[in-house]
């Protein structure tokens, strides 16, 4: 590697100025999507979602797995909208109504050894991207649903933060050392203050909530945060890929950024319900 990009690599293996150009860019048109309209953040989820449903589709395909695409096209053009329109029972429903189109799709498509895998590939995808993504339109759903969303969003990002950060400076003790070599326990706890303080700071502020329900929510969210990773750590190494995609600098794919996201939003969602009310 050349020196100048050596200087620009951290020690977790990122270019760091790349890196954190990037996330200051997805962040602000995060904000001008949520508060240019009511609805504004599903104009920026729902092609989210479609971008990382394509990436999970070519690292299956990659791995030999015939997944449905129109079923989990369609369902995931429609989940977000229902969940903010009609709520968790709309949600439910055309969750629901796509897991069957992809299971009669794949039969429709002709027999084959590996049908059941095959659906189970395209309910995965459903599940994992559009699915989770439709409780950050749960969230926006509530009165209060923009500043709701900041916080969630906010306590996420804080814990990829707090973990690099520690990480970095302090990180001796892997945490999952055949999944994520980089992934410390050390890291995780940076991850877990990090989260615990923007919690109680953002959920004050924002929100008008208790500082503790802030630092639940912060706890709960880092854990998750972390759960997420790992788990998408350990679908790339059974699919043979480093990444789902390279259109992020310093980051991978977009799916590389939205795994902890994803995992946390329900979550978010009943902590919020829960401890503010909603």
């Amino acid at each position: 590697m050349p020196a100048a990009a050596q200087a620009r690599t951290s020690k977790a293996g990122r270019n760091l100025p790349a890196a954190i150009a990037v996330g200051a860019g997805l962040g602000a048109l995060a904000l001008v999507c949520l508060f240019s309209a009511a609805w504004g953040w599903l104009l920026r989820a729902t092609p989210a979602c479609f971008n990382g449903g394509a990436s999970i589709r070519r690292g299956f395909v990659a791995g030999g797995h015939a997944v449905p695409v129109l079923p989990v096209v369609i369902g995931a053009a429609a989940m977000l909208p229902a969940a903010y329109a009609a709520g968790p029972s709309g949600l439910t429903v055309v969750f629901g109504l796509t897991v069957l189109a992809v299971v009669v799709w794949r039969f429709c498509d002709g027999p084959r050894a590996d049908t059941a895998r095959d659906i189970g590939s395209g309910v995965f995808m459903v599940a994992y991207a559009p699915f989770l993504a439709s409780f950050s339109a749960l969230l926006l759903a509530q009165p209060d649903g923009q500043l709701r969303v900041v916080c969630f969003v906010l306590i996420t990002v804080f814990s990829d933060i707090g973990g690099y950060a520690a990480g970095v400076l302090f990180g001796k003790h892997p945490m999952a050392p055949t999944v994520s070599p980089k992934k410390s326990w050390e890291g995780f706890a940076g991850s877990v203050i990090s989260c615990a303080v923007a919690g109680a700071a953002s959920v004050t502020l924002l929100l008008g909530g208790p500082w503790w329900a802030g630092v639940i929510t912060g706890a709960v969210l880092a854990s998750l945060a972390t759960l997420g990773d790992l788990t998408e750590s350990m679908l790339k190494r059974d699919l043979g890929i480093k990444d789902f995609g390279t259109m992020l600098p310093g980051h991978g794919g977009l799916m590389d950024r939205m795994d902890s996201l994803l995992v946390c939003a329900p979550a978010a969602w009943i902590l919020f319900t829960v401890l503010l009310g909603g």
